[in-house]
């Protein structure tokens, strides 16, 4: 027989666990970050039980359907353009009341609702009861318990959904009231079906420790360095294993490609696999080890104490506390940071921390940032590299002050965020997770720019047009205190910044800077200057504006150029 498919819509506030079931239901694996808002764009999947095929689209994570943020833009226009077969609205049995506004909402659209109360192992451990059957009779509603992580309840879930989108247990239509009524009738049904709770006494502690200014600033602080302290000393070992193991397979590829002649053997061995294998060597480890450190305290709950922390200085900069979070994902790769603005609902303060996450340094830039670092001052390099993030930080801010005054935001301004509970880090998710949807996705863009400008640049070295351009471009590279060839390294390293040490080695002599003036405008302009490819594809895809790529790509360089010419008159 056929089966008989139906659409279902997975609805709920952000952090409340949609993502988590939508894999667990459909085995994609999809982000289930641990800071509201992660899903921003619809994700459909297949679930097939009982002979029926649910098709489960899983909306944007929002309050309600009042049409303030763009997650709340995307879930009410689908909602109102599309006739799902059933409802599937998640509530936070930690939270039940904030939770409860939307479902009243909800029903007061749809017949077919279910509602799934979520998070009932947490809701135990915090000794909070939720009577699931009143509930049930005083919303007129089918209800039912679970936990998505642990599977608890899903099947009975999936049940009920199948017996709705039949037309087996109607929900009971409500009127459309304000939103002040609404909340209000959300209060009493939380105060005559939830029993104890409260969060416990440490987090409460904890809290206030963490978001406050100084308290909160310094751990914060503390927490990141420590993980770039974590990759840089850690992953300088698996880049050298990487780097003999490339160059062993590149001895017998050269080998393997006599044959074709010394062109093609150069071309495909030197220019396109060697380029591709030192970029791969670079990036992965530090990614491999940076994102999963990024997830840990993510997934912990922490994260978003940061944006809390941080939201007052940013807004008064033209931005919002999530640009933090953005910045922090911009260390271990700008373009995930870019990718990460999706967070943010204005779209002004979104193209703001678009625009500017490249003035973060990212892991691919910190090798190098080190080095320069020592050059300049023997013995001094990580106190070097503070003072480095700590301009990043500050030319960010003026950026964003400047930016503001084009950019304003629309409307009154509101910053909403949930602070989720503190959660021990589930291990393999965040392994998959930091794997799949970050590091070996922003791999594989870099790739897919390096291979082409791999053969760009050894076609450059081979009809030996390397000086000459460099020798062109001595004079503009005057101007900023650094030499032609070292700026033509970095405008042949657009696909990635890893690589601009390797190509200006292979058109200078050694030493590359003969003085440690020379040294700091290159660490300078290493610091600030045009994103690497992978960065301005990212900006691309995700804002389709080309005045937004053009800012993305001035505005660091502005900042660098300008910083470099200031350091030649001082040093003058």
């Amino acid at each position: 027989m056929a089966q008989r498919e139906y659409t279902v819509a997975l609805i709920g506030n952000p952090n409340v666990g949609k993502s988590t079931l939508f894999n667990r239901l459909t085995g994609l694996r999809q982000h289930t970050g641990n800071w509201p808002g992660k899903t921003v764009e619809q994700a459909r999947g297949r679930c097939v039980t009982r002979g029926r095929v649910l098709q489960l689209v899983d909306l944007p994570g929002t309050y309600s359907l009042i049409s303030r943020s763009r997650e709340e833009t995307v879930t009410a226009a689908w909602l109102r353009d599309s006739a799902p077969d059933c409802v599937l609205v998640l509530c936070d049995a930690t939270c039940l009341e904030r939770s409860l506004i939307l479902a009243l909402q909800l029903q007061a659209v749809t017949r077919r609702l279910v509602v799934g109360v979520n998070l009932m192992d947490e809701a135990r451990r915090r000794g909070i009861d939720v009577d699931l059957s009143r509930l049930q009779r005083l919303l007129g509603i089918p209800v039912l318990g679970l936990s998505a992580g642990s599977g608890e309840g899903v099947e009975a879930l999936l049940r009920q959904v199948c017996s709705t989108c039949e037309g087996f247990a109607a929900a009971v239509p409500a009127p459309v009231r304000p939103s002040r009524q609404t909340a209000a009738l959300a209060q009493s049904i939380a105060g005559q079906t939830v029993r104890g709770g409260g969060r416990p006494g440490w987090e409460r502690r904890l809290d206030r420790f963490l978001t406050r200014p100084v308290t909160g600033a310094l751990a914060m602080s503390l927490l990141l360095v420590l993980c770039l302290w974590v990759t840089v000393s850690v992953a300088a070992v698996p880049s050298a294993l990487l780097e003999r193991g490339f160059a062993r397979l590149g001895e017998g590829l050269t080998a393997a490609l006599a044959p074709l002649g010394p062109f093609w053997q150069g071309l495909l061995a030197e220019g396109l696999y060697g380029t591709l294998s030192r970029v791969v060597a670079v990036m992965l480890p530090p990614m491999a080890i940076f994102f999963p450190l990024f997830t840990l305290l993510e997934d912990a709950g922490l994260l978003p104490r940061l944006a809390f922390l941080l939201d007052g200085p940013l807004s008064r900069c033209g931005g919002e506390g999530r640009m933090a979070l953005t910045m922090c994902m911009g260390l271990g790769c700008n373009a995930a940071g870019v990718t990460g603005c999706r967070i943010i609902a204005d779209p002004a303060e979104r193209e703001l921390a678009m625009v500017t996450n490249a003035l973060v340094p990212c892991n691919g830039r910190l090798p190098a940032l080190i080095l320069l670092s020592g050059l300049v001052a023997p013995g001094c390099a990580p106190l070097v590299l503070a003072g480095c993030l700590g301009l990043s930080v500050l030319v960010t801010a003026l950026s964003g002050l400047v930016w503001r005054k084009g950019h304003p935001a629309a409307g009154e301004r509101a910053f909403l965020l949930e602070l989720p509970p503190y959660r021990r880090p589930r291990i393999g998710q965040v392994l998959v997770r930091s794997l799949l949807d970050r590091t070996l996705f922003v791999l594989g863009r870099a790739v897919r720019i390096a291979a082409p400008a791999g053969v760009i640049i050894w076609l450059l070295d081979r009809f030996g047009l390397l000086p000459v351009l460099a020798s062109a471009l001595d004079p503009a590279a005057g101007l900023l205190g650094l030499s032609g060839g070292v700026l033509l390294a970095f405008f042949l390293a657009l696909p990635a910044g890893e690589l601009v040490l390797p190509v200006a080695a292979l058109i200078l002599p050694q030493p590359l800077f003969a003085t440690w003036q020379s040294a700091l405008c290159a660490l300078v302009f290493f610091l600030f200057h045009w994103p690497c490819g992978t960065t301005i594809a990212t900006v691309w895809a995700e804002s389709r504006r080309v005045g937004t790529v053009a800012a993305a790509i001035l505005l660091p360089t502005a900042a660098g150029c300008g910083l470099c010419a200031l350091l030649r008159l001082l040093l003058a």
